[in-house]
């Protein structure tokens, strides 16, 4: 079966193509970060302008590759992120999947922008087993998730409000940086001093497995009015809030593993490039005697491969979507029926 993914559930239009023998053989993606720049935010009305002017030129792009690799090899089905999202952008990526589905009278399958994240890691050669504890890090969303297999998920703990991305969002607009936030704090935390500056690690000192983020932006904004900005003290505080958000996702994380008493740890989603996090969990997760999987970098944000990898399991098993049109803001990931029989989509490594 070889697949179409479409992605717009944010500020990134991206489109795939998944073979369930080749693995990846083309992905495209376009960001919006230069539009929303200007706004130091993403607006959502226009996302959903500009996935309209880009999702079909990626969608065509992807198609001719996949054309040069294997000639003569029809879509079978085409996915698209239904939900979690900012409703319009998911509306324009839906309804061309939806209408490409129709006129090629392939079946379509919205797909679980989350469920996206914990199956990216599938796209490596290595690919985690199942089943295994999630440490899902994005813009929106903090979480710890027993996955038992495709749609088996238990969610073990989240966030009670701000998740980490946020925290490194809204922190770094306190300090004055621009938007994306995130990568550019991680940036001036590596110029930071250890310890210089400390900020709570919120609720790891009480039992349980929950994140709230919303104080540490509060304890940042203090920090940045106590004393002049210098640019010496911009990248301390900047070190400080990346070490009490590591600390805190390390620390939940080792605490789910052992709860669980599994010993694979997945962390994807966003926050998961961030290198900080990756070197300094592995090593913990190692000493715990835990193994950890990552997607590589280019697939821990938003692209359209993980939606491929969902979607071609899910279209595998049998199902499909109606002809109408349909998104959801928000939509519980608990709420996902399982693949009780998948194909193949590991190691769905990009072909030459």
């Amino acid at each position: 079966m070889r697949v179409l993914a479409i992605e717009s559930s944010c500020d990134e239009s991206a489109a795939a193509v998944l073979d369930e023998r080749a693995g990846l053989i083309a992905h495209g993606i376009f960001s919006q970060v230069d539009l929303h720049r200007i706004y130091g935010g993403v607006v959502p009305e226009l996302a959903s302008r500009d996935h309209v002017h880009r999702l079909l030129p990626l969608v065509r792009d992807v198609l001719a590759e996949a054309e040069r690799t294997g000639p003569g090899r029809a879509i079978d089905g085409v996915a698209y992120t239904a939900g979690p999202g900012l409703i319009g952008a998911l509306l324009t990526g839906a309804a061309l999947a939806r209408s490409l589905a129709f006129a090629w009278d392939v079946p379509a399958i919205g797909v679980h922008h989350l469920e996206g994240h914990l199956l990216a890691p599938l796209l490596e050669a290595e690919a985690p087993p199942f089943p295994h504890v999630a440490l899902l890090v994005s813009g929106g969303h903090t979480m710890l998730i027993e996955v038992g297999g495709i749609g088996r998920y238990r969610v073990l703990g989240a966030s009670r409000d701000d998740a980490a991305g946020e925290a490194f969002d809204k922190s770094a607009k306190l300090l004055g940086l621009p938007y994306p936030g995130g990568p550019q704090l991680a940036a001036l935390a590596a110029t930071g001093r250890a310890g210089a500056i400390s900020f709570p690690r919120p609720m790891l000192d009480r039992p349980g497995l929950e994140f709230s983020f919303s104080g540490l932006k509060t304890a940042v904004l203090h920090a940045v009015r106590a004393a002049p900005l210098t640019e010496a003290r911009r990248a301390d505080i900047a070190r400080g809030v990346e070490d009490a958000i590591v600390d805190t996702l390390i620390g939940k994380a080792l605490r789910a593993l052992e709860a669980s008493g599994l010993d694979v740890l997945v962390v994807s989603g966003g926050v998961s490039a961030n290198h900080s996090l990756r070197e300094r969990l592995t090593a913990a997760a190692r000493r715990a005697g835990a193994r950890v999987y990552y997607p590589r970098l280019e697939f821990s944000t938003d692209n359209a491969a993980m939606i491929a990898v969902a979607g071609l399991a899910r279209l595998q098993a049998g199902e499909h979507e109606p002809l109408a049109i349909g998104a959801r803001a928000q939509w519980p990931l608990e709420s996902l029926p399982p693949v009780e029989a998948a194909g193949s989509v590991t190691a769905a490594r990009k072909q030459p």
